[in-house]
């Protein structure tokens, strides 16, 4: 009885820390205007096994808990494939800002995987490109997967001005 009872109380400890030792990071700055966007977050994540993620539209933040640093890290890189950025709690989390861009001028750019569920999106992404000097125009609406920008300005600009605005997406 005494070993049964020891037994329980090592294995209840031991839940217990496995517990505490889950790891957590929120991401803020992410562009969550709608239900909809709640439901894309959810979406990208479903498929990390063991991560929890928590939107929450109010404060345009996604947090994520996994037991570790590793599936954390998965959820965050698939919210960033998903189309959303923002900045990380954790310095071990990191969002991958990386899009292709060349830092260069240019004319034209198509874009791709950028998170457009709404008008409210699309207005974000034009009130960002609004930002770059020499973009004259995009052909972005609810729910394109790909669109292009058109002017002269430079490649990069472009993806650091959705990235701000809690968007991103891949050169294509």
């Amino acid at each position: 009885m005494k070993n049964t009872l020891a037994f329980l109380t090592v294995a209840a400890a031991l839940t217990l820390s496995a517990r505490a030792a889950d790891v957590t990071c929120t991401i803020t700055d992410v562009h969550l205007c709608c239900p909809s966007c709640v439901k894309g977050v959810a979406k990208a994540v479903a498929e990390v096994t063991g991560l929890t993620a928590k939107a929450d539209q109010d404060a345009g933040s996604v947090t994520l808990t996994g037991p570790d640093t590793a599936t954390v890290q998965k959820g965050a890189d698939a919210l960033v494939t998903a189309g959303y950025f923002g900045k990380s709690s954790d310095a071990a989390i990191k969002l991958n800002a990386a899009t292709g861009a060349k830092n260069q001028k240019v004319q034209s750019l198509k874009i791709e995987g950028v998170h457009l569920c709404c008008g409210k999106c699309v207005k974000a992404l034009n009130a960002a490109l609004g930002t770059v000097p020499g973009v004259t125009g995009n052909t972005a609406a609810k729910g394109v997967k790909t669109f292009e920008v058109t002017g002269d300005f430079n490649d990069k600009e472009v993806f650091v001005a959705l990235q701000k605005a809690g968007l991103t997406g891949q050169e294509k």
